[in-house]
């Protein structure tokens, strides 16, 4: 049997190492979740969400994801499918493949021809989302 045992410094290494990394979540195709999601850092959306999703970074929605539910974030790319209230802090972004209805509070909107968007749109200064603990 052996037993290894980093070394101090090693160890220290690996955690500013880690610190260092950009952090982001992904919910893969294929997946799906039932409840609410709270994420620090950026977060990928290409598996099924049934809830509510709330981000204090970038959120994007591949072309087979679908959100059913509301989203807060910073940023978002949507791609996908999109049911439910959006609220972006700064830019939205929907891509040509992008299927969205419900109600969208941003700062700046930006429509790629075939997105389709049925809904309303209040478009203003939105405050910053801040992720619920």
């Amino acid at each position: 049997m052996c037993i290894f045992a980093p070394h101090k410094n090693e160890m220290a290494m690996a955690k500013d190492i880690q610190n260092m990394g950009i952090a982001h979540n992904v919910l893969a195709f294929g997946s799906k979740v039932k409840g609410n999601i709270t994420a620090d850092s950026d977060f990928r959306l290409d598996g099924e969400v049934d809830g509510d999703l709330n981000c204090s970074g970038k959120v994007v929605v591949g072309p087979q994801g679908a959100l059913k539910g509301n989203l807060v974030c910073q940023n978002a790319e949507i791609m996908g499918r999109v049911e439910g209230k959006i609220v972006v802090a700064e830019l939205l972004s929907l891509k040509e493949t992008a299927r969205v209805v419900g109600e969208i509070k941003i700062k700046t909107l930006m429509i790629e021809p075939n997105a389709l968007f049925t809904g309303t749109c209040d478009m203003g200064q939105v405050t910053a989302p801040a992720v619920k603990k």
